[in-house]
């Protein structure tokens, strides 16, 4: 009986203490400290507070508000002589009739956008808008239209300064230099196909971007920001309204927008346009060399430890690198202390050289380091750009 009064209480016990047991661990597991064996588990747990992404725009209403007055419709006539009739290549007919062609001229139609820089009528816009024009005329945001004239170009930049007669109008607000960022809101206004003026909206996709073969010195914004045939010359703005860069061309198979378009940085656009309305035209500096870009196979070639620099493939005789003794095959890797990364980033640096003044070029040659100095030439003006297969003008 007492052993039976035994395992009845010792039950009782066992009962009881695995039910305090499992209420413990159910409800204050850190009362236990015991762990289970087996597989361990490492969490990185934050320690700066949780940073929260910014509030969306709820409009970009106010920044279209400030943009839309300063940028224009650009449209251009161009007189053309008609080809000449199939027939002429007949030598039988060319006997009876003689080598003729239709003189009657035809006109050419453009159309593009433009951005009023100042109130007394500045206005920028690409070269490729206005080339070789007979007539512009500018549509201003109020509905008048006025002629213009061109003040400039710039064929290696693709961009030009046109000049109307007026003042007092809505000049657009330049932004800072380099405070783009990848991922910053921009707005792309212009007149596609002719419809009127239009905003349209994206994000910075890009920055940078060189070897397009668009044009001769190249660093393009990249954006998703819809852009298409006619706009052209207009801007591309941050979202508070300050100019960022001028639309310049885009990337498609169809010839419409595939959400990637090109503009030209503000930095560029502002320079080149105050040396156009300065002096008509835009001066760099040169040293007649032909480069390419360095590859890795090339860089271990030549016992570098890496790809950085330009090969120099060519140096022109009696030029400013030849009289300062640079070779073909030396490497170039810096200009007045700047790193060249590649043969876009060397053309820039030399260019934005001023002519007549002393450049020092430090070139890797035979495993060996070389400081030498050349005179600075001016660049002569460059006409026709190879135009590549997929990136086109708009």
């Amino acid at each position: 009986m007492q052993i039976r009064k035994f395992w009845l209480l010792f039950a009782q016990t066992t009962t009881v203490a695995l039910g305090v047991l499992f209420i413990v661990a159910l409800f204050k597991p850190e009362l236990l400290h015991w762990q289970p064996q087996g597989a361990s588990l490492t969490i990185n747990q934050a320690t700066q507070p949780v940073v929260r992404a910014p509030t969306p725009v709820e409009s970009f209403a106010p920044a279209a508000q400030k943009v839309i007055p300063a940028v224009v419709n650009v449209f251009t006539q161009q007189k053309v002589s008609s080809p000449a009739h199939p027939a002429l290549q007949d030598p039988i007919f060319r006997y009876f009739f003689g080598d003729r062609v239709d003189p009657r001229p035809r006109e050419v139609s453009n159309l593009g956008s433009g951005v009023i820089v100042s109130p007394n009528g500045y206005i920028l816009t690409n070269e490729h808008v206005v080339e070789a024009a007979d007539q512009i005329e500018v549509a201003l945001s109020d509905g008048k239209t006025v002629p213009a004239r061109v003040v400039g170009a710039d064929p290696e930049t693709d961009l030009a300064v046109l000049k109307i007669d007026a003042t007092n109008l809505p000049a657009i607000t330049f932004a800072e230099a380099d405070s783009l960022k990848v991922g910053d809101w921009v707005l792309a206004v212009g007149n596609p196909f002719g419809v009127g003026q239009t905003v349209t909206a994206g994000i910075v996709s890009a920055l940078g971007r060189t070897h397009l073969g668009i044009n001769t010195f190249e660093n393009f914004i990249q954006t998703d920001a819809a852009i298409n045939p006619g706009n052209s010359g207009g801007a591309l703005v941050d979202a508070t309204g300050n100019l960022v860069g001028i639309n310049s061309a885009i990337y498609s198979r169809t010839g419409g927008s595939q959400g990637i378009g090109f503009a030209i940085p503000v930095s560029i656009a502002r320079q080149v346009m105050e040396q156009i309305i300065k002096t008509g035209s835009v001066t760099r500096g040169w040293v007649g060399v032909e480069v390419q870009d360095l590859s890795p196979e090339l860089a271990e070639s030549f016992s570098l430890k890496n790809a950085q620099g330009a090969l120099i493939a060519g140096v022109l005789k009696g030029g400013p690198a030849d009289a300062g003794g640079v070779r073909p095959g030396d490497v170039l890797l810096a200009v007045n202390g700047r790193a060249v990364s590649d043969s876009a980033s060397l053309l820039n640096l030399i260019a934005a050289l001023k002519p007549g003044a002393s450049a020092d070029l430090t070139v890797a040659r035979k495993q060996q380091s070389l400081d030498l100095k050349v005179q600075v030439g001016r660049r002569p003006i460059q006409r026709t750009v190879e135009q590549p297969q997929e990136p086109e003008a708009n």
